[in-house]
């Protein structure tokens, strides 16, 4: 009976389960977060043959080959790097025992049971990553509207008629205010911690 209480509580049965805050250094996924670099867990499920660690910046994945076999591989995706997108959570029928959360991060598609007892949690983790989706799609599409208005601002230096040491002056100032203005850009429309969305959506 306690075995079966402790496999429970700790994810070592067939469908995920959703681990406590409490137990977050008792999973092997742990030891992989950069606490060093102000990495937070936030959300945490584990089966018997994977763990899925959702951080302030990224997601740590686990993947045992199967339940028996103590072989793993880490996989590490940054949201930053991986936008997430196709966030979608499918609710248990009558007699299933499990709900499903699906997105894609990247080009990596993500399908992952979990024990229906855990839909209000998992309910919270879908808010999370369509927020995180959203933010990542609206930031992008600000990057490009910057990349278009300096390719436009490029392209009209071109056709000024000016000396040739006045055209190199004004385009070497040109370039050099394009890679400032980039780089402050990149610093508010390229996110790479969303601790503040988990924050606001994550409630356990």
């Amino acid at each position: 009976m306690f075995k079966k209480v402790a496999s429970d509580m700790l994810g070592l049965s067939d469908v995920g389960t959703v681990i406590a805050p409490a137990d977050y250094d008792k999973v092997d996924a742990d030891d992989y977060v950069m606490h060093e670099d102000g990495e937070k867990i936030y959300f945490l499920i584990k089966s018997r043959s994977d763990e899925y660690c959702f951080t302030n910046k990224a997601l740590i994945h686990l993947d045992g080959t199967s339940a028996v076999s103590k072989k793993r591989t880490l996989r590490r995706y940054s949201y930053w790097e991986n936008v997430i997108s196709n966030v979608s959570l499918e609710t248990a029928g009558t007699v299933d025992l499990d709900v499903e959360i699906k997105f894609v991060l990247g080009s990596t598609v993500f399908s992952i049971d979990v024990h229906k007892k855990h839909l209000e949690e998992l309910k919270d983790l879908y808010k999370a990553l369509l927020k995180i989706a959203e933010i990542n799609h609206e930031n992008e599409t600000y990057m490009q509207f910057a990349q278009q208005s300096l390719n436009l601002a490029s392209s009209t230096l071109s056709r000024v008629q000016a000396r040739e040491d006045q055209l190199v002056e004004s385009f070497k100032g040109l370039n050099e205010s394009a890679f400032n203005w980039l780089s402050e850009a990149r610093k508010t429309y390229v996110v790479k911690d969303f601790g503040h969305v988990y924050e606001k959506f994550i409630n356990n």
